[in-house]
């Protein structure tokens, strides 16, 4: 019976457990110095021109060098992607999953507008933001210091990451995090329920998808 760490790790859900285990080996690779983040980087002309598509993976796995904002970033990453994918999609897997590469397509369509090189963070955000308008009236301690309501979390979550990375780049790159997550529950909770009655390709995973992940 596994105990401790393997204990925790194989309890959570299976896809961010896939997303928390890549980002952590990234990082760790680039610690060692096994690889550097200009191989991972994304940028149009990296990833189309010079044949290096690999980077339109990598660069949602890198969260930096392992420090206290990589920790910050990853525990609550972590944390409410969890508690999203255990809640609104459970027994959903491959819904979640089309979520996060729904907006991983569109993250990667902003890149450029925005000058982000790595959307690890920014993606993060999507399921923080979601897990949020789920609850609208769930209460968040942050730190033990403060208390708000979860609507209010991603803002908070922001303007904290901006304290510790001390520039407005690291700010601007979660609140297009932010941005995305609205689109996704907006096509989810709005789109779909008040406008169309009934589910679409944006809002629901196609039928292969969903045999893949034992959905069906």
């Amino acid at each position: 019976m596994p105990v401790g760490l393997e204990a925790w790790f194989t309890q959570i859900p299976p896809v961010t457990r896939t997303w928390l285990a890549l980002a952590v080996i990234t990082s760790v690779a680039v610690q060692c110095q096994l690889v550097t983040p200009l191989q991972l980087y994304f940028s149009f002309k990296a990833a189309f021109r010079n044949a290096q598509p690999w980077r339109m993976f990598t660069t949602f796995f890198y969260f930096g060098s392992i420090s206290l904002d990589f920790v910050f970033h990853l525990f609550f990453f972590m944390r409410y992607s969890r508690m999203l994918e255990e809640s609104s999609f459970a027994n959903r897997k491959a819904d979640y999953f089309w979520l996060l590469f729904l907006s991983s397509l569109m993250l990667l369509g902003l890149s450029p507008l925005f000058n982000l090189p790595f959307l690890s963070s920014p993606l993060a955000y999507v399921p923080i933001y979601f897990w949020s308008r789920r609850h609208p009236s769930t209460p968040i301690s942050l730190f033990g210091l403060l208390t708000i309501t979860a609507p209010y979390l991603p803002f908070a979550l922001v303007a904290f990451s901006w304290v510790l990375s001390g520039t407005w780049r690291a700010a601007a790159s979660d609140l297009v995090g932010c941005a995305v997550g609205h689109v996704g529950w907006f096509i989810r909770d709005v789109w779909t329920r008040e406008m169309v009655g009934g589910p679409t390709i944006l809002s629901e995973a196609p039928e292969p998808l969903k045999r893949l992940f034992g959905d069906l």
